[in-house]
């Protein structure tokens, strides 16, 4: 199975190459983003049916991440946008404007999906033309709502997600994955972040010594996995990896405390800790088949862990969505 190739080590990075460097590496063409070597694939040409598909791929994968009740079909936009400008209520108001946002994006596929079929009937469409700068503009206000919209987790947005469609849109399908392959060498980075954290904490705390092995196993299957298309012939391996390693991190065994002799150290609370770490395993998780940075929920994840190390309790999260 295909690893991710990564410069991690200083005498590395002061010989790492510009970003967006192509080489191949054991046969495969990769692209250098963020210390990663991320695997490229082939650009679809740039036509407006390709564009069809990749708008469709990304609207489903932007409400497989989201709160649930944002498919809103395009046929019902007049009525979301009714309901999200007469409510006053602080908290209905941001569900709506959620919602709102879903509505857009439904709208936006389905005029460019008509238009293609126009198009393969052979009528002429111009960038000009009304209904492709109506699709624009629903994608750009639906964008534009997507700071209310929660990931499923229910702890932040995740606004990358919904400004892929405008992108697939307005600038050409190969830019289009050259971003792409931006976002996923700083989700790598992060995972790399969370697990190195957990794997410095942890392995301090009697009881979590034996940590360090199952959290690097699972980011590093994670960072696999954010990098091949369910497409590939590799998926079944690629994932059935992932999940496995998942399983065996979550159902780590705290060992029993031994205290070296006049330790006066925090007695740490070694469910809490155990919940903590099936937390880490959780937002690597989403990062990974988001292939999208969590900044918020990465960086209040490392203070959850750095404070249950210095004082044995866990702050609580926020309570997530229902799955």
């Amino acid at each position: 199975m295909t690893n991710v190739h990564s410069l991690r080590h200083a005498k590395q990075r002061e010989q790492q190459p510009p970003e967006g460097t192509r080489r191949i590496i054991e046969g495969e063409e990769r692209v250098f983003y963020d210390g990663y070597w991320i695997k490229t694939y082939p650009v679809p040409v740039d036509s407006m049916s390709a564009k069809k598909r990749l708008i469709e791929a990304l609207t489903r994968r932007l409400f497989n991440h989201t709160e649930h009740g944002l498919n809103i079909p395009g046929s019902r936009l007049s009525d979301a946008r009714m309901s999200y400008q007469s409510e006053a209520d602080p908290g209905r108001r941001r569900v709506k404007a959620a919602m709102l946002a879903g509505a857009l994006f439904n709208r936006a596929t389905d005029i460019f999906r008509k238009l293609v079929e126009l198009q393969a009937e052979g009528i002429e469409i111009h960038s000009d033309d009304a209904l492709m700068r109506e699709c624009g503009q629903c994608l750009l206000d639906a964008m534009d709502l997507g700071r209310f919209v929660l990931h499923r987790s229910g702890e932040e947005g995740i606004d990358e997600l919904w400004g892929e469609p405008f992108r697939a849109f307005s600038i050409p399908l190969a830019d289009f994955y050259e971003s792409r392959y931006v976002k996923i060498g700083m989700s790598m980075r992060d995972i790399d972040r969370i697990a190195e954290v957990m794997v410095a904490d942890f392995t301090r705390i009697p009881g979590f010594e034996h940590v360090e092995a199952p959290i690097r196993d699972f980011a590093r299957a994670a960072k696999v996995k954010m990098e091949c298309l369910r497409t590939e012939p590799e998926i079944f391996d690629v994932w059935a990896q992932l999940v496995t390693a998942a399983e065996r991190l979550a159902n780590v065994a705290p060992l029993p405390q031994v205290l070296a002799p006049g330790d006066a150290g925090p007695r740490h609370n070694l469910s809490e800790g155990l919940q903590l770490i099936r937390n880490g395993r959780d937002l690597i998780f989403y990062i990974a088949r988001a292939r999208t940075p969590m900044p918020k929920s990465t960086r209040e994840y490392i203070e959850r862990c750095e404070n249950y190390r210095a004082t044995g309790r866990v702050l609580l999260p926020p309570s997530p969505l229902p799955a």
